[in-house]
């Protein structure tokens, strides 16, 4: 009997992935409400118009939150009540360049759990059949393997947050130094902005690009550039805007700082790079002391304990 429930259980997972690719892949033929008429109208004044019509049919997250739209609902609340921090994720999830909203990451949350929880009750099902599991085993395995997978998700956004910081940090020095000439060379702030995003390539300059949509649409250049630094949270480049800001109300001398400001920032980087190589250092002499200085000194001793042993 369990081993027809084990081989039942695994034919419907196959059977139930099978059916939601071929859903993925139908094209909708129910009529699109207001919001996503109105959608292609509204793609440079508004993120969710963008987002909203970025998404494709072969898109999980929408197939399965219109099969269990409820249920996903009251699990993504539950998940958000248990976990919390829905600050720090829209930090993170703004700092890591996504355009997707707290309810779509907590989705992606609860999606993850449950895959690794269906994934550990397969392996339990076939344990308990093949080994003999205890049956608490079989129950607490789903459990365990469905916390991890929401664990690994929110340590997924962290990394590439990080990642990406790691990456406007990298770029800043050359965009700053692109910026400087152009503003040296007579063109306004705004206008040095634009040609930075259009002509340079990278996370600094999709930020620039930002800016300059957010100007665009009728935002203010200082409240764009404040809105930048703090999705960002890159300590030089906020004194970068600070300068900036300083420059458009004040007439402050811009060049030269944007210029001492890039030299600064490679001498920080040099430094950060100083101390990972001595970081590292620090982490390849744990193999050495631990592993092949024992190993070497076992090597030398050996023989003359294994004479002394056989000469009394």
């Amino acid at each position: 009997m369990n081993e027809t429930l084990g081989w039942a259980v695994l034919c419907g997972l196959g059977l139930g992935i099978g059916l939601w690719t071929m859903l993925a892949a139908v094209p909708r033929l129910s009529r699109p409400n207001l919001a996503e008429r109105l959608a292609p109208h509204l793609l440079d004044v508004s993120a969710a118009a963008r987002a909203d019509v970025q998404k494709t049919a072969t898109d999980p997250l929408p197939v399965l939150g219109t099969l269990a739209a409820p249920l996903m609902a009251k699990g993504r609340a539950l998940l958000g009540e248990v976990l919390g921090g829905n600050d720090r994720i829209i930090g993170q999830l703004r700092q890591s360049g996504s355009s997707a909203s707290v309810e779509r990451f907590r989705a992606e949350q609860l999606t993850w759990g449950l895959v690794a929880a269906g994934i550990g009750l397969a392996t339990a099902l076939m344990l308990g059949v093949t080994r003999g599991m205890p049956v608490i085993a079989q129950i607490l395995l789903p459990l365990l393997l469905g916390g991890v997978g929401i664990f690994a998700r929110d340590q997924a956004l962290g990394r590439a947050a990080h990642r990406r910081h790691r990456q406007v940090a990298s770029e800043f020095p050359t965009v700053i130094e692109f910026l400087s000439l152009s503003i040296s060379a007579g063109e306004g702030v705004f206008d040095s902005l634009r040609r930075v995003a259009s002509v340079s390539t990278g996370e600094l300059a999709k930020e620039f690009a930002r800016v300059v949509h957010h100007v665009n649409t009728g935002v203010s250049l200082a409240d764009a550039l404040h809105e930048m630094t703090r999705g960002v949270k890159y300590l030089p480049l906020d004194r970068c805007v600070e300068h900036m800001i300083s420059a458009l109300e004040r007439g402050a001398p811009l060049v030269e700082v944007l210029r001492a400001q890039a030299s600064d920032a490679r001498e920080l980087g040099k430094r950060e790079l100083l101390e990972a190589a001595g970081r590292k250092e620090v982490q390849m002499l744990v193999p050495l002391i631990f592993l092949i200085l024992p190993t070497t000194i076992l090597f030398a001793l050996y023989p003359a304990v294994f004479v002394l042993r056989t000469s009394f």
